[in-house]
């Protein structure tokens, strides 16, 4: 089965390159964070933040510490992904919030927020483990926004490789509140797309009946 999906799967890969005279107008950047911020989370706790940079001198000071990739400077706009510390924690208050959002009893969010805080007592027990959590969760987001982006002809490509203090820092984070996941550049392609290369359906894929 074929189908607009399947093609937008087809036209996706990682760019290497981005054609710096070409710009994504407003609207379709809009489309493509839509993406992420209705993407899944655990809880519905939505711990992420994105940094949308458009800043030429700071794409110039952030591609030395992210292993000097072109993809940096060159690309339209230059997607950070933050993982959440703070917020996901019992004590800020906004886990209570965000289950506040749906119609519950007072008992209700009481329990929420205890289940919550037993179930992930481990996991939230220090900013490393809230940051394996939340990262995780992000990168359900970042994957979204790519395929939302190659569904309409936009080009990406996931960098996990930079220095993270050193990014950081240059963003002048505060990281008690947010992480650096990953560098996500969105644009459009200035070379055409190598070969996609894949494992076979069924190396991959093992049914259990």
């Amino acid at each position: 089965m074929t189908n607009d999906f399947t093609k937008a799967m087809d036209f996706r890969h990682a760019c290497k390159v981005f054609d710096e005279s070409k710009k994504i107008d407003d609207e379709t950047m809009h489309y493509i964070l839509e993406a992420g911020r209705k993407s899944p989370s655990s809880f519905g706790m939505e711990g992420w933040k994105f940094l949308v940079i458009t800043n030429e001198a700071l794409k110039e000071k952030l591609r030395p510490e992210c292993w000097n990739q072109i993809q940096i400077t060159s690309c339209s706009h230059l997607v950070v992904i933050l993982a959440a510390i703070e917020n996901v924690k019992p004590e800020s208050g906004i886990p209570a919030k965000r289950f506040a959002r749906r119609p519950l009893s007072k008992e209700q969010l009481d329990g929420y927020i205890d289940l919550y805080s037993k179930h992930l007592k481990e996991t939230l027990s220090t900013d490393k483990n809230i940051y394996a959590w939340t990262a995780r969760q992000s990168y359900i987001a970042l994957g979204n926004m790519m395929t939302a982006a190659a569904f309409v002809g936009i080009d990406s490509c996931p960098i996990e490789g930079f220095e993270k203090e050193k990014v950081e820092d240059i963003l002048a984070l505060d990281t008690s509140k947010y992480q650096v996941v990953a560098l996500l550049p969105f644009g459009y392609r200035l070379n055409e797309q190598s070969v996609q290369i894949r494992l076979p359906f069924d190396e991959v894929v093992e049914f259990i009946s």
